[in-house]
């Protein structure tokens, strides 16, 4: 893997605002958006690769950046509203403009961007700078024309889709009619039209009568690829659920439910914690799923509900810090994972700003880091080691040595080439493979 990029400068200090909290490729790969919990998208473009510039495929530059949500106070609830981004979701572009949903915890948004590089010049009853002119003095009939004018970039909001959520959102995805939306919470999924703002269909809603009875919490939702029927959502638990609104518009009860048995032998008074589902995603073919847990990553094929085909440790030397994890509240992190176009890789983050990728035809893997000290422009990453005990050979990091303040808790794979995207913190890491 080979860094190209590095959009984001680092600050001597970390402003909270500037933590990115999710990153999104759009559907042809060429534009990239972050969000962050300072309620900003930034949307980066490729540049069109030139012909003297053979050794660069493109570069991703800052395309457009506005703010989508703001803080709000909801009075009834004495409740302070983040104005975090928590999920981008791009719809596939049918015309010129590109469209996005973004949400916080409350709210989602769809914004339209589009492109300006013509303005009419030439009106009658305005001046070039805008003033409205002297009726009385008007004495010719002109007809507009379009200048060139520099290219602006301009977001709008399209449509509000508020009020619907009691808990925060955790999921926004968008099915595979391009018509429709799901947008989940800890206890309820909904459903959308993208055209409707002002109604929603309550489609899962796992609340108990008496709050005290509650068990389980929503994690994660998604709808499948191919078949806008189909969805799946993660528990708390470490269970999914995959429903079919064709067999019940209420989708309470699940067509299928995927656990794995627990090993008694190794369970612990963590078990239950590390066993949450923090992210779920349908392979691009649909045949199968991908789900992150605090240790490890699942693969599970759709026709076999009883165990995952495949399971890949992501840092298994931090079990034995799990109590330490526990205090210092890391356990309960949510990272992400990605598959890449072809569905043979899969990738997911760790600590120490270390991410993970799993060849799933190989079953080999390799550790990489996001940092700005080891990568330079075009330069190679090295794979990085964590060393659990005995004697640490020269390339190696220490388990105890490892910042749990770096995490990589957001990834996003190009869904056509090997080209990666990382949020560390504050920074947004590029990276594609090796270029002979």
């Amino acid at each position: 893997e080979t860094p190209t990029t590095d959009s984001r400068k680092e600050l001597p200090w970390i402003s909270v605002t500037d933590i990115i909290s999710t990153v999104e490729f759009n559907c042809s790969g060429e534009l990239l958006a972050t969000g962050d919990k300072g309620g900003r998208v930034v949307i980066f473009q490729r540049e069109q690769e030139s012909k003297n510039r053979l050794l660069s495929r493109g570069e991703y530059n800052v395309y457009s950046t506005f703010q989508s949500h703001e803080p709000e106070f909801d009075y009834l609830k004495s409740l302070e509203i983040e104005e975090k981004i928590n999920k981008i979701r791009w719809l596939p572009q049918q015309n010129a403009a590109h469209f996005l949903l973004s949400a916080n915890d409350k709210t989602i948004k769809l914004w339209k961007i589009s492109e300006r590089d013509k303005r009419a010049e030439g009106y009658n009853l305005k001046d070039e700078d805008g003033r409205l002119r002297d009726q009385f003095r008007i004495t010719t009939l002109r007809v507009p024309v379009l200048m060139p004018m520099d290219l602006m970039v301009e977001a709008s909001p399209r449509r509000i889709f508020a009020n619907a959520h009691t808990y925060h959102i955790n999921s926004i995805s968008v099915n595979s009619d391009y018509e429709t939306y799901l947008s989940a919470d800890d206890l309820r999924i909904n459903l959308w039209h993208l055209e409707i703002t002002d109604r929603s269909f309550n489609i899962v809603d796992i609340k108990p009568a008496n709050m005290e009875e509650l068990t389980e919490v929503i994690t994660a939702a998604e709808c499948h690829p191919h078949q806008c029927n189909v969805f799946v959502y993660s528990s708390s638990k470490g269970t999914i659920r995959l429903c079919d609104t064709r067999a019940a518009a209420l989708c309470d009860r699940h067509s299928k439910f995927f656990e794995e048995p627990e090993d008694p032998s190794s369970r612990s008074f963590f078990s239950e914690i590390i066993s949450s589902i923090s992210d779920v995603k349908f392979s691009h073919s649909g045949r199968y799923m991908m789900t992150r847990d605090y240790l490890s990553v699942k693969v599970w094929d759709l026709n076999m509900e009883n165990r995952p085909v495949e399971t890949y440790q992501v840092h298994e030397y931090l079990r034995s810090k799990l109590c330490s994890l526990y205090e210092n509240d890391c356990i309960f992190d949510k990272f992400e994972c990605c598959w890449n176009g072809s569905d043979s890789a899969i990738m997911t983050g760790s600590y120490n700003n270390f991410f993970r990728m799993f060849d799933r035809n190989t079953r080999r893997d390799i550790t990489l880091e996001a940092s700005r000290e080891n990568s330079k422009p075009r330069a190679m990453l090295k794979p990085r080691k964590v060393c659990t005990g005995g004697k640490r050979k020269k390339d190696e990091i220490s388990v105890d040595s490892l910042d749990f303040n770096k995490k990589i808790l957001h990834t996003a794979w190009h869904p056509k080439e090997n080209v990666i995207a990382v949020a560390a913190t504050n920074n947004l890491y590029i990276f594609q493979d090796k270029i002979n």
